[in-house]
């Protein structure tokens, strides 16, 4: 089964952070994301791994 594609506000919410701070994370590659017809997506494993990667620095 193909990723879900998430929107930023869909992202936002799940992490708890504003617009300006996905946006950073996609801009700095930290968070992976694609644009369909100029609307950034983020697929929901690119956002599973940034948590993982997240949690393995904080262990």
């Amino acid at each position: 089964m193909p990723d879900e594609l998430l929107t930023v506000p869909e992202v936002m919410t799940r992490l708890k952070v504003g617009r300006t701070k996905v946006y950073d994370l996609i801009r700095t590659r930290r968070l992976s994301s694609i644009k369909v017809d100029g609307c950034r997506r983020i697929p929901s494993s690119a956002l599973g791994a940034f948590i993982a990667g997240q949690m393995e620095r904080a262990a």
